[in-house]
């Protein structure tokens, strides 16, 4: 999914996952926040390194994120790692929920944007990298980094 389209804003990225994970599918789905932790993310204190997807009784919900208590938010604040709620259709979780089951799949948020003025999440359908599969990922981009320098240098 291209998140650079008109009326979006990237907030965060998830750059461990890519690396980590196989992406298979991706979701755009809604979180549920409160006011002062909206106003901390357009400050950028997010953080999805270590973040990860649940399905329990029916819902879907984003463990280990966390937003940076906002400075002016006082009594308002709540906790920085408290577990927010993702907003799907019933159909959807079901069908992530199935393939979470059956194929041993795991849900990753990969990143976290606007778009307009709702803060919208990029859910990931992901499978599990080998150490060998990293490496060769690795390869890849130093070989295409290296054709990308030498066309540079033969076309000056």
């Amino acid at each position: 999914m291209a998140v650079n389209k008109k009326g979006t804003k990237q907030i965060a990225d998830n750059r461990k996952a890519r690396h980590d994970y196989f992406v298979l599918e991706s979701i755009e789905c809604g979180i549920e926040l409160v006011g002062t932790e909206v106003k901390s993310i357009r400050g950028g204190g997010v953080n999805l390194k270590d973040s990860w997807c649940s399905i329990d009784d029916g819902e879907m919900w984003v463990k280990g994120m966390h937003i940076s208590p906002y400075e002016q938010g006082n009594i308002f604040n709540r906790d920085p790692l408290r577990v927010r709620r993702l907003l799907l259709h019933k159909r959807e979780i079901m069908r992530l929920l199935g393939k979470v089951k059956q194929e041993g799949l795991t849900l990753i948020p990969l990143s976290l944007y606007f778009k307009d003025s709702r803060v919208k999440l990029e859910l990931g359908l992901c499978k599990g990298k080998k150490l060998h599969d990293k490496r060769e990922d690795m390869a890849n981009k130093a070989a295409a980094r290296e054709i990308e320098r030498t066309l540079k240098e033969r076309n000056q």
